[in-house]
Parts: structure tokens; sequence; C-alpha cells
């Protein structure tokens, strides 16, 4: 089960936001930072990784340091009756970090991680030797200009109505 926006409370978003300032904070710190029972943290917390409120820190770990500076955005097109297999083959591969299905003029948007552009052209046949796969489109993204964020979203005066 995912938790909605709607289910996180004011104490769940504080939560958050101290996590997301500073990862590695102990049980006992975010308790005393934000004025909270130890063992309340230790609940929301256990509570909001079950939920899925709260992802694992390997999301914070910049590709490049892994050794894949280069990203790329694959668009694809898929057979519907190949759907689950196609995605239990793409899982294999490695450096496909993210897999959106879409609606509009493709059905899928694949972010992958490489080491140059020949390890890009590498994967994007690994991608379509999937089964189901129909067509892809390849975008090298050259550079970040607003990374993936949540903050504002988590304070008090929340998302935009």
């Amino acid at each position: 089960m995912t938790t909605s926006a709607a289910s996180l409370d004011a104490t769940d978003r504080r939560l958050l936001l101290a996590l997301d300032a500073d990862p590695r904070a102990t049980v006992q710190r975010l308790a005393q930072d934000l004025g909270l029972a130890r063992g309340t943290v230790q609940a929301r917390l256990e509570r909001l990784g079950r939920d899925g409120a709260l992802h694992a820190h390997s999301l914070r770990v910049p590709l490049a340091h892994l050794g894949l500076p280069l990203r790329a955005v694959v668009t694809a097109d898929v057979d519907q009756d190949e759907f689950d297999r196609m995605i239990v083959e793409m899982a294999q591969i490695p450096e496909v970090v993210e897999c959106l299905g879409m609606s509009g003029e493709s059905d899928l948007m694949i972010q992958i991680a490489a080491r140059d552009a020949d390890h890009i052209y590498d994967i994007t046949q690994r991608i379509l030797r999937c089964r189901g796969i129909r067509r892809t489109a390849t975008s090298i993204v050259l550079r970040e200009l607003l990374g993936f964020r949540v903050e504002h979203l988590l304070t008090p005066a929340g998302p935009p109505s």
C-alpha cells in the first residue's frame, strides 16, 4: 500500500523534512529536534517505510559517483500483449534506473545511466531486444536544470491547490 499525500499529517511532514535535510539523522536526534518521543519517531518511520512514503537512501546517490556520468531518456512504443514479460526483461538491464508508463505519443519513458555515448548505444540495443519493444527514441540529458524534488510539497503550505 502506498501512503497518499492526504494521509501524511503535520508530524509525518516534519519528520520527512528533517530526514530530507539530514538522511543520516538517528531516531534519537530526530526525536530531540522535533520534540517527539523516541518511540513515536521509530513507529512513524517504520510506518512511512512500510507504506511507501519513505524511499531508500540510495535514491540520493549521484549516478556520476557510480561511474555513470551520462544520462539519457529513452521513449518506447510497446506491444501491450507482451507488456508484463517486457517489464521483467527491462528490469534485468542494470543501467535502467527508471521506467514509467506514459500516456500520449509513447508508452514508456525509460531513464538510463551510462559511461559514454557507446554505452548508451549498447543499452538501447538491449532495450530493443526486450520482448514487446517495437520502437525507441533516445535523447541524451545535457544538464539537470531542476532535479526531482519534494521538499516544497512537505512544507505547511503544502502543494498548490
